[in-house]
């Protein structure tokens, strides 16, 4: 398939259009140590960044009981939030580019492992409530990897897996479009080492997000 057939790009949030990897770490070893839990590394907690927040603090402590993980949420909540005071920034590239794909017609969408509360924040501190055709938030439906989010999404732009394109920084965003049967770009600089993402085989891995739009524009 040309990049050019593409009709519909579906893009993770924190680390692939959002810089705000640094702050999750932070608040998840915040959250440990207010929780009396052994401190897991940088490298297991970006690991676990795009699953739904339950799903990743079991991820990180499987023998969490489900009082605990109520209370480790609620510590965790309350460090990022107050971090996201000032929102983290986009990366470069990302507003420039999305303007061009919104003018160049592509439906635009959102599938995240944020919670609907704090994707709508961060959504509304950019101005971009209204921004794209659909977003999805991990409670609200299927924690990564289950595809379901994208074929809610899929269904919603009446877009055929063959025509979508999922962008991210982690496996599970890469593992759920694979099991969406959709084409899937790997993004560099977030969460995770594009060895372990080139695993799921991209059509395609950017150090930075403007070349995207470049390879999109490629003609045939």
């Amino acid at each position: 398939m040309h990049p050019s057939d593409y009709k519909l790009l579906i893009f993770d949030w924190d680390g692939t259009l959002a810089d705000s990897i640094g702050r999750i770490v932070e608040a998840m070893h915040v959250a440990s140590e207010r929780s009396r839990f052994e401190l897991r590394d940088d490298f297991a907690v970006k690991g676990i960044i795009g699953l739904g927040l339950p799903e990743a603090i079991r991820t990180l402590y499987p023998d969490i009981t489900d009082a605990e993980l109520i209370a480790f949420r609620e510590h965790y909540a309350d460090h990022y939030i107050a971090a996201e005071a000032v929102p983290s920034p986009l990366f470069e590239g990302v507003v420039e580019s999305m303007e061009a794909f919104r003018a160049q017609g592509y439906r635009l969408a959102v599938a995240t492992g944020k919670a609907r509360r704090g994707l709508d924040r961060v959504l509304k501190a950019h101005g971009w409530e209204d921004y794209f055709d659909i977003t999805r938030a991990a409670d609200e439906t299927a924690s990564k990897p289950h595809p379901l989010m994208l074929e809610q999404i899929l269904a919603h732009c009446e877009v055929g897996p063959e025509q979508a394109l999922m962008v991210g920084d982690s496996s599970f965003d890469l593992q759920m479009a694979r099991n969406a049967g959709m084409d899937s770009v790997a993004v560099s600089y977030g969460a995770q080492s594009i060895e372990a993402l080139n695993a799921f085989e991209p059509r395609l891995a950017i150090d930075r997000f403007s070349q995207l739009h470049a390879w999109l524009n490629q003609q045939v």
